[in-house]
Order: C-alpha cells, then sequence, then structure tokens
C-alpha cells in the first residue's frame, strides 16, 4: 500500500537527523532515539516482514498493524518550571584584558547595544526558563547594574512567577567558607543551598551556562534529549577543527550517544587521540575531515540530585566542571552528548571578540541578533534614533543615539551614543559607544580649553581597533598598527595592543594629532 505520509527523518541520540530505510527499501520514520528498550515485532500489511524497536521511542510508518502494533512508553514533554538555571559569571577574564580590567566578562558590549550576560539571560527567557541564578565575583558592579536594570519585576523584562538572582561571591563561617571561587563547580557547591530554598523546591533540572559565549539555543531541546535519555548529565557539544581544539574540552561517544571519554583542553598527543570520525554525526565526509573533534560547549544540564551529589559527597574537593567533574562523571554516571548544529562562538580571547562583532556586519551574517520569535533582550535605554548628516556607511552597524557627520563608516560597529565628527574613517572597528551623552556647550568648552570631548575627532583615520566606552580620541589622530606590532602595552597613552588588534581603555584620552 502506498505510503500516506512524506518522508521523515531520524532524530539521533545527539542532535542530527537522519533517514532510516527498511530492508524492503521502504523509507520508514523514526521520532527520537535510545528512550525505550522494547522488542516489539510489527507485522506490516504489505508482508510478513519484521522490524525490530530496540531503541526507538515512537514509530511514524503506514505499514504497522495497528491490531498487534503494542503502544510505547511516550517521554513527557520537558517542563521549564522543573529547570533552573545558573549563568557563571567567569573569572578575572585576562584573556580578555584590558576590556575586563574595570568589568566582569558578561558585562563586556557586543553588537553595538548588547552585554554577553544578555545572550545566555535571553535564551533563557525564550526557552521559557524563568528561574535563573548569576554567580559574580570579579568587577561585578557593572554587571549587577545592567542586570537589575534590564531583567526585574518593574521596568525591565518581567518574570511573573520567575525570578533573576545574583549570587555574588561571599564569605561565610568555617575554613571552606573564607575562600573565594575556586573554579566553576566551586562556585556552584557555595550556593546549593539555594536548592534547598522554597522556591526552588519544584526544580528538578539545573542548567550550567557561561556567560561569554554567542550562540541562540532553545535550552529545552537539550533538557528534552536529557530527560529521554535518562541521563544523569549532559553535555551540550559540536565539531570542531584541529586549530582550535585545544582550547575545549573534547569527548568521545559511542553509538548511542553516550560519552566514554572526556579530556579538558588536551596538548599534543593528548590532542590527536581524541580525534573522531565525526560522520558519525551525520557530516559529509569532506567536513567530517575539516572537523576531526567533538568539543563541548561548556553547556550542561545536570539532574538536581546528581549534581548536589557530585559536589557535596562524591568529589566535594573537585572545583571545576570541565576538567574535574565531568570527566570524573563519565566513569561513573550515564552522561549523554547532545550536538548543537548551529552557530556558537567562545568570546573568551581579545581576537576572537572582534572577529565575532565585526562578523555581525558580513552579509548574509553567521549570526545576527534579529528574529522576531526569539529576540535578545537589553537594557531598555530609550534613547533617540542615530542622526546621519553627509556620511558614507558599508556593511556596518550604527546602533541608538548616534551622531555621524561626513565621516566613512566601513565594516566596523558603532556603538551607542557614539559621536563621529567629519572627516573621521573608521575601517574594521569596534567602538562601543557611551554611558553618557555631553551637551554641545560642554563640548565646546572642552575644545575651547584644548581638551578631547568623548567620542571620535575631525579627521581621524582608524581601523583594526576596538575602541572602549567613553574613550576621547581627539582630530587628525592616526589608529592603524602600520608597523604591525602584535602584543604591546602603552596605558600611559591609553592603548594596549592585543593579537595584532588596537585596544583604546575606556575613559581613555587619545591627544590631537598621535599617530599609532
Amino acid at each position: 500500500m502506498a505510503s500516506c505520509c512524506p518522508t521523515m527523518k531520524l532524530q539521533c541520540p545527539f542532535g542530527l537527523n537522519r533517514k532510516v530505510v527498511s530492508d524492503s527499501g521502504r523509507v520508514s520514520a523514526f521520532w527520537g532515539a535510545e528512550v525505550v528498550k522494547a522488542n516489539h515485532h510489527l507485522n506490516a500489511q504489505c508482508g510478513p516482514q519484521k522490524i525490530q524497536t530496540r531503541l526507538i521511542r515512537s514509530v511514524l510508518t503506514p505499514f504497522v498493524d495497528q491490531e498487534s502494533h503494542e503502544p510505547l512508553l511516550r517521554t513527557p514533554r520537558a517542563d521549564p518550571k522543573s529547570v533552573a538555571s545558573i549563568i557563571l559569571g567567569g573569572g578575572a577574564g585576562t584573556r580578555l584584558f584590558p576590556l575586563t580590567s574595570k568589568r566582569a566578562k558578561p558585562a563586556v558590549p557586543i553588537g553595538g547595544c548588547y552585554r554577553l550576560i544578555d545572550i545566555p539571560m535571553s535564551n533563557c527567557i525564550n526557552s521559557g526558563i524563568r528561574k535563573i541564578f548569576i554567580l559574580t565575583q570579579f568587577n561585578s558592579f557593572s554587571l549587577n547594574r545592567h542586570l537589575s536594570r534590564t531583567y526585574n519585576f518593574g521596568n525591565g523584562v518581567n518574570f511573573s512567577d520567575g525570578f533573576v538572582e545574583v549570587l555574588a561571591a561571599t564569605q561565610t563561617s568555617g575554613d571552606a567558607g573564607k575562600k573565594w571561587f575556586q573554579g566553576t563547580a566551586d562556585a556552584v557547591r557555595q550556593f546549593m543551598w539555594v536548592f534547598e530554598d522554597a522556591k526552588t523546591k519544584n526544580v528538578e533540572h539545573v542548567l550550567i551556562l557561561s556567560g561569554d559565549h554567542l550562540y541562540r539555543m532553545d535550552y529545552m531541546n537539550l533538557v528534552q534529549k536529557h530527560i529521554e535519555s535518562n541521563a544523569d548529565i549532559t553535555v551540550s557539544c559540536l565539531p570542531m577543527d584541529e586549530s582550535r581544539a585545544s582550547d575545549y574540552g573534547l569527548l568521545k561517544i559511542d553509538e548511542s550517544g553516550q560519552i566514554v571519554q572526556f579530556s579538558e583542553k588536551p596538548k599534543g598527543d593528548d590532542l590527536k587521540a581524541m580525534q573522531v570520525d565525526t560522520s558519525v554525526l551525520g557530516l559529509p565526509p569532506k567536513e567530517a575531515a575539516e572537523l576531526p573533534y567533538i568539543a563541548s560547549m561548556g553547556v550542561y544540564v545536570f539532574r538536581k540530585e546528581v549534581l548536589l551529589k557530585l559536589l557535596r559527597s562524591s568529589y566535594p574537593t573537585s572545583n571545576d566542571f570541565g576538567s574535574e567533574i565531568i570527566p570524573l562523571a563519565v566513569k561513573e554516571h550515564n552522561v549523554q552528548a547532545f550536538l548543537f548544529n548551529d552557530y556558537w562562538e567562545d568570546i573568551g580571547t581579545i581576537g576572537s571578540f572582534f572577529d565575532a562583532n565585526l562578523a555581525l556586519t558580513e552579509q548574509p551574517p553567521k549570526f545576527q541578533f534579529y528574529d522576531p520569535k526569539t529576540p535578545f533582550f537589553t537594557s531598555p535605554r530609550f534613547l533617540p534614533p542615530t542622526k546621519v548628516d553627509k556620511c558614507r556607511i558599508l556593511d556596518s552597524i550604527v546602533s541608538h543615539g548616534c551622531f555621524l557627520r561626513e565621516c566613512s563608516v566601513q565594516h566596523s560597529i558603532v556603538g551607542i551614543r557614539s559621536r563621529v565628527e567629519s572627516g573621521v574613517e573608521l575601517k574594521d572597528t569596534m567602538m562601543m559607544g557611551a554611558d553618557f551623552y555631553q551637551t554641545e556647550a560642554e563640548i565646546a568648552s572642552l575644545v575651547a580649553e584644548g581638551k578631547v570631548p568623548i567620542g571620535v575627532g575631525e579627521n581621524t583615520k582608524i581601523r583594526n581597533c576596538i575602541i572602549d566606552k567613553n574613550a576621547k580620541i581627539g582630530k587628525n589622530v592616526v589608529i592603524a598598527n602600520a608597523d604591525g606590532v602584535e602584543e604591546g602595552d602603552r596605558p600611559e597613552d591609553g592603548f594596549y595592543i592585543r593579537s595584532g588588534i588596537t585596544v583604546v581603555l575606556k575613559n581613555a584620552t587619545i591627544r590631537d594629532g598621535l599617530v599609532l
């Protein structure tokens, strides 16, 4: 009998879709694998063919005799109300210095008007997760201020019965309580008591997130996979090339998607040993050859009772998830992999931060903040529209409340409240903008006194540069790093050079006529 439904795809245990073809050449369709281990033999209407459903949760096929088909168990849909997320505020952020000299990593501006913390926060909101904790320790003032302005019950994003709680590192009684956070796992361990609170009594799963990644993700797909595979821990992962593999935790999986080996940032021979044939994930041979590793994204889901046991009793002295907890748990628990097959970037260094920002200006971009169904939220600043006067703007993003006069902006991002004067040329530049406006009278007064107002002065040429907030760049300045310096420290002149990129410091002043 002819099929009455379109060909569908198999949902692999770790995320990609595949078609399943029976021995007779007919295409059957399967939704979700690796959940219920049953051994039903189904009589097909077209003959005595038997289909074994040993690892299949549900079957959709026109060949099944419904009278002889015993109903298979169905895994319930994951409830966002049963999930709490913990966003890690990160350490000192030395690799992002000097952008982290006065702020925490998640507070670093990105994309013209957002901050890095807006990424996991918005992903949680769009996934329906409303119970959110943020762990902070270093330079957390601006991060706390942004969170209170943006994600609260009053004039920001309304959470109804949910909450956003900032858990700042603090000292408590006892010897252990006198220590600051010693790592990602230790930070969560020090606040385990929050899961004994009344408002988290219905939490069954804990989502651990980083505050310095750029991606769009529905976390409930990850949680659903976690539930369906009956996992104790699920690690979100993606294929990775060899040039960057040593920067991440790498893993190996078996045919069911269970992680059998996990190695945090391996080098040399240890790195080579973690190579796998990623064609098992559904990648074509050429792409699998280019991406021979499976890397952890630093996004984990734990069963709450498993997380409590691991941190309190099993490994009470282990301080980091990636290098200690996950590799140890792989040996004793069901740790599953979830393949995330979309854009993801770790904003951990000046180079990756710069490249990820400028990539937003490309057409079409690999990642974009514009999506009506899953918007990214940020602080409601109520700024006026940007004013552009006789400017040339190519492949760029100009944020709210800017003033651009007879300038050229190419392959650049211009952040909120930026002021760019006539004759200025910006190319391959990330300009973060300003925290406040200066009036025309204030600007005129500063110029009359020989001082430099916030913004970029007339006839200045800038390329391959990150300009932090409230920077004051004078007239006839050239920032080009023409000598190709890779690393340089000149804080007395208001800038550093990292990976060949000039970084103008927050609140710095670059005097008129200076050539960098």
